[in-house]
């Protein structure tokens, strides 16, 4: 749980430094890098979270 949100936590630092990049340099590149960032940041809370309740699912079964 705490590698997760390390993991988390960093790539979502990452993605805003990127943005951060962009708004500073102007540069289409480090805005393509944070959306890319962010977007595999939500896919992976949203697997983690799915596990989590078929984790909850098969206790109550």
């Amino acid at each position: 749980m705490l590698v997760f949100r390390l993991v988390f936590g960093l790539l979502l630092v990452s993605g805003l430094l990127c943005f951060a990049m962009y708004i500073g340099t102007g540069q289409l590149v480090w805005r393509r890098r944070g959306i890319v960032i962010v977007k595999w940041t939500v896919i992976a809370a949203l697997g983690f979270f799915a596990v989590l309740i078929l984790e909850r699912l098969a206790r109550m079964l």
